[in-house]
């Protein structure tokens, strides 16, 4: 009995004090403050001028190649930034076609201008690569400055005067291949593709890519090419059948006659002229058919790439310290990128040299148009050049 009350009281002993815990204030817990960093999403940027080596990944054919079309690669070497892997080897990359220069009889070599639009990293991350649209400021200089960045998704605006349609990542292809090869870039074949915007790709997707990328698979590619070199036919020679022999025959036998008679004559035997040969002419042989040498990307294109423009400016700029006044001008330069060397010349005189990146532009300008930069002295130079129906302009910087 004294063991059941004893087992009510401490029942009801214990409903109580958690009633009272209940009630009582709980102290408050101080959580430490967060840092602002740890809600901002980390990012890593690969700068403008990046090259990235790609692999084609699926051949482009000679018939049916066209402005336009496809372009399926993938980054053959990996590109860091810093001590970070920022798009590892196995991303896909597709772009497009822009212009195309076919091979002919007269030139066994093929050219592609082409841009990028997407990256497929290996664990399904994928990253657009928009035009950018680079527009003069109020003042008169360019948005992209050292100073200011201002750049924007491109649109119908591209087309406005001091706007510059920049593609993010291009790319141009020297082919030493001829007319009579089926494709024009086969599978493997390497391309270099030029970031000519910086990059921004997110940090945590990027590490989880980097774990999902495969190991690059080393050696030779297969080839797409459908030529089959056939073995040629030595043919058969002709068939002689001898003819018979000719008879020389016998001459004419003459018996003298007596005294008062005539000679007796005994005719010969006159000659057989034989038969000649029978010839039964044989089968003509077959040349087999050769296919091609396969196509081999170039470094450089090929012939002559001197490139000269007449360009109009309209007001005085400065370039590279020197001030040009306003005033028609010839500019000069060799190759196609990313970088040259320009010459400025007035007059058959030669007024300035200096260095310009070569950009190419997703839409040609109607006109030529001269972007000015302001600097921070308030003074103005030649920011860029852009020539009427060309893909592509001058950038000072």
């Amino acid at each position: 009995m004294r063991r059941i009350v004893a087992a009510i009281l401490l029942t009801a002993w214990a409903g109580m004090a958690q009633e009272v815990s209940a009630e009582a204030p709980q102290p408050e817990v101080q959580l430490p403050p967060q840092d602002a960093s740890t809600n901002q999403k980390s990012t890593i940027t690969v700068p403008a001028g990046t090259k990235v080596a790609l692999a084609l990944v699926s051949p482009i054919w000679a018939k049916g190649a066209k402005v336009g079309d496809s372009v399926h690669a993938a980054t053959a070497f990996p590109v860091a930034v810093g001590n970070n892997m920022a798009i590892p080897p196995g991303t896909y990359v597709e772009g497009r076609i822009d212009a195309l220069k076919r091979p002919s009889w007269l030139s066994a070599h093929a050219e592609f201008q082409m841009h990028f639009t997407k990256l497929i990293f290996a664990n399904g991350y994928t990253v657009e690569l928009p035009d950018v649209v680079e527009t003069a400021g109020v003042t008169g200089g360019p948005a992209r400055s050292s100073n200011a960045t201002a750049f924007q998704p491109s649109g119908d605006a591209a087309g406005s005067p001091g706007v510059a349609d920049i593609e993010a990542a291009v790319a141009r292809v020297y082919v030493q291949v001829t007319s009579r090869n089926d494709i024009l870039l086969d599978n493997g074949a390497p391309i270099e593709m030029l970031l000519q915007t910086p990059l921004s790709l997110d940090a945590g997707f990027v590490t989880a890519a980097v774990r999902s990328s495969k190991p690059l698979q080393f050696g030779p590619s297969k080839s797409s090419t459908r030529c089959v070199p056939t073995p040629g036919t030595p043919g058969t020679s002709d068939t002689v059948i001898p003819g018979t022999p000719g008879t020389p025959g016998t001459p004419d036998t003459v018996i003298p006659g007596g005294p008062g008679m005539p000679p007796t004559v005994i005719p010969g035997i006159p000659a057989t002229p034989g038969t000649p040969p029978t010839v039964i002419p044989g089968t003509p042989g077959f040349a087999g058919t050769v296919c091609p040498g396969p196509p081999i990307v170039a470094s450089a294109p090929t012939g002559n790439d001197l490139h000269a423009k007449t360009f109009e400016l309209t007001t005085p700029m400065q370039v590279r310290g020197v001030t040009l006044a306003a005033g028609i001008y010839q500019i000069r330069w060799s190759g196609l990128g990313p970088t040259a060397q320009v010459e400025f010349v007035q007059n058959k005189k030669p007024i300035v040299q200096a260095p310009a990146r070569i950009v190419i532009l997703g839409k040609a300008p109607l006109a030529n148009e001269e972007v000015p930069r302001t600097n921070g002295d308030g003074s103005v130079s030649l920011g860029s050049l852009l020539f009427a129906g060309e893909t592509f302009a001058l950038f000072f910087d």
